[in-house]
């Protein structure tokens, strides 16, 4: 075989290894994007992709996953944690994101799950994590709610979880302080020291 013939098997292979490099890269880019959306289990997975992305790409729907709100495309949208935990959102709960023109996103809760309550009692694990446990499941819960309500270990809390689905994150909605009996106020404004101001519905942040 002669010089030509041997540099163009070579072009031919590294043209051939080009292509397999970028078939491999675009699998794991959808790998990666799905993920968030598959760890839902297949019923939120299938609300999630009847959702949209409108006005090239600055109106969102997604839903809440318990601390972000995953979209159509598998990306995770960052939620303010104030925000969430004053409009007790949990997992299921359909949002929309508006991404303003100076780059402002601004939520709104426009499908909320149906919800039922239950009463734990607040737990702080190994890494100081803190957790509610609950008709013997264990729930993450947001640090904002319960810096509000100026929670501790062992205190009784009323947590909100979907009614339907599986989920290891809950909402707060009161805290019994320990041997005191007496039920904190609902959640009002959240106020944590590093936290940005709380906004409503249609605010920004």
């Amino acid at each position: 075989m002669d010089k030509m013939s041997n540099l163009a098997l070579i072009m031919q292979m590294i043209d051939a290894a080009e292509k397999n490099i970028q078939s491999a890269k675009q699998l794991v880019r959808e790998m990666g994007g799905s993920a968030p959306v598959r760890s839902m289990g297949t019923p939120m997975a299938d609300r999630i992709q009847n959702l949209s992305i409108s006005e090239g790409g600055k109106v969102i729907e997604g839903m809440f996953d318990g601390q972000n709100m995953i979209g159509p495309d598998g990306k995770q949208y960052p939620v303010p944690a104030n925000y969430a935990s004053k409009s007790k959102l949990v997992h299921g709960d359909i949002l929309k994101l508006t991404i303003a023109d100076d780059g402002s996103f601004i939520y709104k809760q426009i499908g909320p799950v149906e919800r039922r309550k239950i009463l734990g009692v607040l737990m702080q694990d190994e890494k100081g994590d803190y957790k509610v446990v609950a008709d013997g499941k264990t729930y993450k819960i947001l640090l904002a709610s319960l810096t509000y309500f100026k929670a501790e270990v062992g205190d009784e809390i009323t947590i909100v979880v979907p009614q339907d689905e599986d989920t290891e994150w809950a909402a707060v909605e009161h805290v019994i302080k320990k041997g005191s009996g007496n039920v904190d106020k609902e959640m009002g404004e959240v106020s944590t020291p590093a936290a940005r101001t709380i906004i409503d519905e249609d605010e920004e942040f």
